[in-house]
C-alpha cells in the first residue's frame, strides 16, 4: 500500500507540474549548452518540471516489480493511467466553472513590482492546469508503454541473474524504458499534435534521454537503499519468498 500510494502520488504530481519548462543549466548557474543535434541548433537542457519525478516513478516500478512481479506493476500502471484521466477530467471541469469576480482580480496590479502583477487569476488557472489534449494523450501513452517495457526487460534480466545484480535489472530496464518514453511522448504531443518537424522531435528526445540516462545512473544507490529498508521491514525469509514468487507472476 505504501509503495502503491507513493507510485500513484508521484505520477499524478508529475503530470500536474509537467506544464512548466525550466532550464537545468540555470539551476546550476552554468551557460546554456547550445548543442547542435541532427542539424537542430541551440539545444540545451530545457526540461519539463515533470522530469523531477518520472525517474523516481521508474525506480518505484523496479522496486514493486522486485517484490510483487509484473502483474502488480501492470495493475498499478493501468490504475494510475485511469486516475490521471480522472484527474484531468476534474481539472477541465474546474476550469469551465464560472469564476467569482472578486477571486478573478484577487492579486490585482503591483505598480512597484510589475512582475508580481496578475490581471486575471482565472485565466492563469486555465493556462497552468489546462494542458493540451495531445500532450495529455502523449504523456499517458508514453507512461504505459514505458511501464510495460520496463516490466518486460526487468523480468527477463532477473530470470538470468536471480536476486543478484540488482543494479543491472533495475537500472538496465529503466534505461531502456526511458529511451522509449522520451521519444513516444514528444512524437505524439508535438509531431502529431503540433506539426513539429520530425528531426526537431528526435533532437529534443536525445537531449531529454541524456538527462534521464544520467539520473537513472545516479539513482542506482537509492534502489539498493530501498531494498535494504524493505528487506529489513519484511524480514529476510518473507522478502526472499516475495522475490521468488514475483518471478512467477
Amino acid at each position: 500500500m505504501v509503495l502503491a500510494g507513493f507510485f500513484v502520488c508521484n505520477a499524478l504530481i508529475a503530470e500536474m507540474i509537467g506544464v512548466k519548462i525550466f532550464s537545468l543549466e540555470k539551476v546550476f548557474g552554468i551557460s546554456p549548452m547550445n548543442w547542435t543535434i541532427l542539424g537542430v541548433e541551440d539545444l540545451g537542457f530545457n526540461l519539463t518540471a515533470g522530469v523531477l519525478l518520472w525517474p523516481v516513478i521508474f525506480v518505484m516500478t523496479d522496486i514493486i516489480n522486485e517484490y510483487f512481479g509484473a502483474k502488480g506493476v501492470k495493475f498499478l500502471s493501468f490504475m494510475t493511467a485511469g486516475l490521471i484521466i480522472f484527474a484531468f477530467a476534474m481539472i477541465y471541469l474546474a476550469i469551465a466553472l464560472p469564476p467569482n469576480d472578486w477571486w478573478t482580480n484577487l492579486s490585482g496590479l503591483n505598480k512597484e513590482n510589475p512582475d508580481q502583477s496578475l490581471n486575471n487569476l482565472n485565466l492563469a488557472f486555465g493556462k497552468i492546469f489546462g494542458q493540451g489534449l495531445w500532450i495529455i494523450i502523449g504523456s499517458l501513452i508514453a507512461f504505459l508503454v514505458g511501464q510495460l517495457i520496463d516490466v518486460f526487460v526487468f523480468q527477463k534480466i532477473k530470470q538470468y541473474t536471480g536476486e543478484k545484480k540488482v543494479w543491472l535489472r533495475a537500472t538496465g530496464s529503466t534505461l531502456v524504458s526511458q529511451f522509449i518514453d522520451s521519444f513516444v511522448v514528444l512524437f505524439i504531443a508535438f509531431y502529431i499534435g503540433a506539426d513539429w518537424e520530425l528531426v526537431r522531435v528526435l533532437a529534443i528526445g536525445i537531449v531529454n534521454y541524456i538527462y534521464k540516462f544520467g539520473i537513472a545512473i545516479l539513482l542506482t544507490p537509492v534502489i539498493y537503499f530501498a531494498h535494504h529498508i524493505i528487506d529489513r521491514y519484511l524480514g529476510e525469509n518473507l522478502a526472499h519468498k516475495l522475490k521468488e514468487e514475483a518471478l512467477l507472476k
